[in-house]
């Protein structure tokens, strides 16, 4: 299966093949067709599993389809709502990177940042609006955002935005967009709560699922070292040392964690920053960028400041602590393997989280091998 094959135009085409894409993953196999037959879509699939284009794509190719058919386009056509700005950013970008032969317009709004430039841009016309919901709302309370042209609304992460309390925001959302629209609902898990905000936002939709979260990418090496709390950091430094480690997303529980082990990397040596919710978001996007571009090699981040990372060709993730949430561990270990490509998951584990581990096992369906620290190898 290729994407001209899911009836994708030549124009998203093109700019697929600049971006080294060629086949669809199996998200985008089954909503493409969904998105472009104009039906609702309620979609259960986590991040890394390339969800984003499987909604951009056809959702940029029906604004063709609407533009040539002579469609007024009057102010925002696509409303996109994500739980974080990071994720906000990375739809966006990936909105411009398949549209780049079509010739819409996209920007982001999120909050944590003057509103002043958002406002500026918006007043000069954008066709796709990505948006976190608290920055969102209040531009509209403020008269500065209208919806009433709008024609396509997606959800992204709903779980996400139910977990951070954004549900009551969601909800006053659709209160002021069009009855008339294609919704398109993610998911990456869908408990009762987000089973009945679906039915709220979706008429008739099409369901489909990929990559349960139980599911563990095939291609992704996993491996474990058990290790006293103290021995951590130095088996880290050991394993950048003495292995094929490039460029490394390192989990820690923690805010704090995660400072600490950035911090004891720049002194040793290793360029590292860490993110997590404490930082500001200038400090978050500056990290992510000098991490894609290479200029440092280790990223240590919270879950939190972590989900909607969407990091190309990372080959290692480490759990410098183990989560104490099994479902925490198979979102992690995604952030590697993703498309296709192959991927090592490393988990130092101290005695206290054990407990932890069989719980993951038990979620995965098997044992993770374990290594002893004399193995550093990966």
């Amino acid at each position: 299966m290729n994407f001209s094959q899911l009836a994708v135009i030549e124009p998203v085409l093109k700019a697929l093949t600049d971006a080294g894409y060629t086949q669809p993953t199996p998200i985008q196999e089954k909503a493409i067709p969904v998105v472009l037959a104009r039906k609702d879509l309620l979609a259960c699939a986590q991040t890394g599993t390339g969800k984003t284009a499987g909604f951009a794509i056809p959702v940029l190719q029906l604004l063709k389809e609407d533009k040539e058919s002579g469609k007024r386009f009057n102010g925002i056509q696509v409303l996109v709502l994500t739980p974080t700005r990071e994720l906000a950013i990375q739809v966006e970008e990936s909105f411009r990177n398949y549209g780049k032969y079509l010739g819409f317009s996209s920007m982001t709004i999120f909050g944590g940042v003057s509103q002043v430039p958002q406002v500026q841009s918006l007043q000069r016309g954008v066709d796709i609006l990505i948006a976190t919901p608290g920055r969102l709302l209040d531009l509209l309370g403020q008269n500065l955002i209208s919806l009433n042209h709008l024609r396509y609304f997606i959800l992204d992460e709903a779980d996400r935005m139910l977990d951070m309390g954004f549900v009551h925001d969601v909800k006053r959302v659709l209160k002021v967009i069009p009855q008339q629209r294609q919704s398109l609902f993610f998911s990456a898990t869908m408990p009762a709560e987000i089973r009945q905000l679906a039915d709220t936002i979706l008429k008739s939709p099409v369901s489909i699922a990929v990559n349960p979260v139980s599911s563990t990418a095939e291609l992704i090496s996993q491996f474990m070292f058990h290790v006293g709390k103290e021995e951590k950091r130095f088996l880290l430094m050991n394993l950048l040392h003495n292995s094929n480690i490039d460029n490394v997303l390192v989990f820690t529980r923690t805010k704090y964690g995660a400072d600490k082990v950035a911090k004891f990397l720049v002194r040793e040596g290793v360029p590292a920053a860490a993110i997590h919710g404490d930082k500001s978001q200038g400090a978050r996007q500056q990290a992510l960028n000098n991490f894609k571009a290479g200029k440092i090699r280790v990223l240590v981040a919270t879950d939190i400041a972590a989900r909607g990372i969407d990091i190309d060709s990372l080959a290692h993730v480490i759990n410098f602590d183990v989560p104490n949430v099994a479902e925490t561990y198979v979102h992690r270990i995604g952030r590697t393997g993703r498309a296709g490509a192959s991927g090592t998951a490393i988990s130092f584990c101290e005695p206290e989280e054990r407990a932890y581990v069989r719980e993951i096992e038990k979620l995965i369906g098997k044992k993770i091998p374990i290594r002893q620290a004399g193995q550093v190898a990966v």
